[in-house]
């Protein structure tokens, strides 16, 4: 399933700031002029193996701009117990190089700021592992799909297409 919204917005709050799994920070913001890709994954899900789509699009699309940005969440109780377990698992199993954040909430009253954002703009919050929101170069959230849409798909890669320069 995906849902379309055309007015949010980096303006509307969508500006998350996220505790990178690598250290330091990594902002929405510092991505303004390209899509993004946002992800909330999970190491222990039967969907798990969409990393490798993930990572997959990320080396099909980056050198055109697009950012894939996996964010790691024991929400659904499925998450390694550390974020360098995270890491290592990801990068072993996966070959990842994405950007990735730090073991992350994504729903309720403990999510992520950026997660309450695209909740209250649009409605949607992730409902398990591996959900994806698409952001416009603007910071707008112009797409959403759930678990079983995997990132290769094509109602993904065109509207990933559909942003690239």
């Amino acid at each position: 399933m995906v849902v379309v919204f055309a007015q949010t917005g980096l303006a509307a709050g969508l500006n998350g700031v996220f505790a990178s799994i690598d250290g330091g920070t990594l902002a929405i913001e510092d991505w303004r002029g390209q899509p993004v890709l946002v992800v909330n994954t999970a190491s222990q899900c039967g969907f798990t193996g969409q990393y490798a789509g993930l990572q997959k699009i990320y080396d099909r699309y980056r050198a055109r701009g697009l950012v894939v940005l996996a964010v790691p969440s024991d929400d659904f109780n499925q998450e390694l117990s550390s974020a360098a377990e995270v890491k290592e698992f990801c990068e072993l199993n996966f070959g990842l190089d994405m950007p990735m954040t730090d073991i992350t909430h994504v729903k309720g009253t403990r999510a992520h700021p950026f997660f309450k954002a695209v909740k209250a703009e649009t409605g949607f919050e992730p409902g398990w592992n591996f959900n994806k929101i698409l952001l416009s170069p603007e910071g707008r959230v112009v797409a959403t799909w759930g678990s079983a849409v995997r990132p290769e798909s094509d109602v993904v890669l065109r509207g990933i297409e559909s942003l690239l320069n």
